[in-house]
């Protein structure tokens, strides 16, 4: 289910300082009902900060947080209606997985029945039916973690705060929380903040992704958006993989340019107000670089580098006079892989070349 427009969180010009170092710099929100927003950036962009706010564990320097519109600067954490998942999930030990997720209930009072049926529900949802009895030390990680989220979504949240809870899983249980993340979300509709470093996360879980750098949002904007067309060069490195190339603008005309950059010489979709004669920052996808062995109309010339075979696809490294350009490439049917020192001629689409703005120049 799509989120509606109506506000769960809102930050209006929020500032953090610690020790003397600004964490949060001026920063402004605002996350839709029913969306799964995620705050993703480097350790130490405030990404973590932000959430604490949201829970009520630090109160901002400067500005304000509001929470369904109503102002949560001095709003008690057990009155903010508020789920948490930690990284370490923080199941109590001495509790089997009922006690566990029933813990939230038991405090708010809800009588014997209500809590039986409520847990029985979470781990219906979670899929974990009929471990209620175990306790943490005899479930898997990938078990854990969902007791963890059962135990946050007990309680009907208004907002569901994610903290990395994924970051202490094997690979293959990550990808399968991953689906069941987005699943359990679809399924309830409930307003989710995640934070966290991993690119993949944030593409596959979110309505909406923030990337966060020292403090500020550098973009917020749909996953595809912010994959394909990143405002910079930070966004475009940090969400996938870029072949940065600063061109010369040769020629503009009917919103296309022909660049050069070097050696290498071709056409691009361009953003309205590029000039001939200017300086352009591009980026080139490695997935979106084509690799012929023929010569073929608008290609360059290259050499085979380097070559990686992953199985689903082919790591390539090309030189093209002074440049190194990284390919990405499905494995071929039908023909041998290109070997290093093999010479290629190499194309890309010109609506696939990503016009970046110059990084602040703080950075």
């Amino acid at each position: 289910m799509r989120p509606t427009t109506t506000s769960i969180l809102r930050f209006e010009n929020v500032s953090k300082i610690f020790q003397g170092q600004v964490v949060l710099d001026d920063l402004s929100l605002e996350m839709r009902q029913g969306e799964f927003l995620t705050l993703l950036g480097p350790s130490g962009c405030g990404k973590t900060t932000s959430l604490n706010l949201v829970a009520g564990l630090i109160q901002p320097d400067q500005g304000a947080v509001f929470l369904r519109g109503e102002p949560a600067n001095t709003m008690q954490p057990r009155k903010r209606g508020l789920g948490l998942v930690f990284q370490s999930w923080a199941l109590f030990p001495h509790l089997n997985a009922f006690d566990n997720i029933a813990y939230g209930l038991k405090i708010r009072g809800a009588t014997d029945a209500s809590i039986k049926s409520r847990v029985k529900a979470m781990l219906e949802l979670v899929r974990l039916p009929g471990i209620d009895q175990k306790f943490p030390s005899q479930l898997s990680g990938g078990m854990q973690q969902r007791v963890a989220l059962a135990r946050a979504l007990v309680t009907q949240p208004d907002l569901l705060l994610l903290d990395e809870p994924l970051s202490n899983l094997d690979e293959a249980l990550r990808k399968e929380m991953q689906v069941e993340l987005r699943r359990i979300h679809s399924e309830l509709n409930v307003s989710t903040l995640l934070v966290t470093h991993s690119q993949e996360e944030a593409l596959v879980l979110s309505d909406r992704i923030a990337v966060m750098r020292r403090g500020k949002i550098e973009c917020i904007a749909a996953p595809d958006a912010v994959y394909n067309r990143p405002p910079n060069e930070f966004v475009c490195n940090f969400v996938g993989d870029g072949n940065i190339l600063r061109c010369d603008v040769e020629r503009v005309e009917g919103g296309e340019a022909l660049l050069r950059h070097g050696t290498l010489q071709f056409a691009a979709v361009v953003p309205s107000g590029t000039n001939a004669g200017q300086k352009l920052k591009v980026a080139i996808r490695p997935e979106n670089i084509i690799l012929h062995r023929a010569v073929a109309a608008n290609t360059m010339d290259g050499h085979i580098k380097d070559a990686i075979f992953k199985g689903s696809h082919i790591d390539y490294v090309i030189t093209a006079g002074d440049d190194k350009l990284h390919v990405l490439a499905l494995p071929p049917i039908d023909s041998p892989i290109f070997v290093p020192g093999e010479p290629i001629r190499f194309s890309f689409p010109k609506n696939r070349v990503i016009a970046l703005a110059e990084d602040r120049a703080d950075d």
